[in-house]
Parts: structure tokens; sequence; C-alpha cells
């Protein structure tokens, strides 16, 4: 299974602008910029969408080693709060904090931790926020651009 998203950024880090669309079309030329990056202006950035990314692949998770473990949930509620520091380097994510909050009838408290430890590890963005970068570069003159 493969997934696309694309970016499109035009002008200088500071008062440029960029839009970003997925192939699904949830995402459609969505605005982005420095201010929503880096201030307090509304619209999104790359970092929500891995908190978004995050909390929607956890939940999922999570739910899988509830049912591994014959527990149905009725409801799994999960905050993805990304913090993005400047270091020595530059800008790092430096932390995914979750918020759960699982409705699970018949679990026990362990087992519902045991769960939630198992789905953070085993959670596929978990494990991309870890992962190897690999990179393809193509570099276009402006007579080629259209």
């Amino acid at each position: 299974m493969k997934r696309k998203a694309s970016a499109v950024w035009q002008g200088d880090l500071k008062s440029g602008k960029g839009k970003i669309s997925t192939e699904s079309g949830v995402l459609t030329s969505t605005p982005y910029s420095f201010s929503t990056r880096f201030e307090t202006n509304p619209g999104t950035n790359p970092e929500e969408l891995i908190a978004a990314a995050h909390a929607g692949c956890f939940s999922m998770a999570l739910s899988a080693q509830l049912g591994n473990a014959q527990l149905t949930p009725e409801s799994i509620n999960t905050t993805a709060t990304v913090t993005l520091e400047k270091q020595e380097t530059g800008f790092t994510v430096t932390a995914v904090h979750l918020e759960v909050i699982g409705r699970v009838p018949t679990a026990s408290e362990a087992a519902f931790k045991k769960a939630a430890e198992e789905a953070k590890t085993g959670c596929p963005i978990s494990k991309l926020l870890n992962a190897k970068i690999t990179m393809d570069v193509k570099l276009e003159t402006a007579a080629a651009v259209s």
C-alpha cells in the first residue's frame, strides 16, 4: 500500500506560502505558511498533520491490541501533542505526547494499560518517527519548469 500527498511552496521562508494536498482529496490545496507553523495564526502545518496521523494510527493500533485480548472498545479518544523545538542543528520534533481515553466495558485497568503500551510501540506512525530517511532529488532548470 502506498499513499501520496504533495506540497507546493512559493517564496521565501517567512513571507512565502504553501499548499498541501492529499491523493484522497481530503486536503486540496490547503494553505500553510511560516505564521501557521511557527506563530499562532490559524491554519495547518506539518507538525499538526503528524499529530493527527499519530492520534489516528495509535487509536486503531490500540483497538487491534484490545481485540487481540478479546476486548472490544466502545470508544478510544486520543490526542497527540507534537513538540517542535529549535536546537543547534535546527528545528526538530523532540516529543509526541499521547493522551488516551478509552471506554472498554470489560477491560481491567492493567489490560488497558498493557494494550496501550503495545499500541504505542507498534503503531506504524510511532515507528515512522524513528525511521531512517531516504531521498531522491531532482533539480530542474527554470527553462524546464512550465
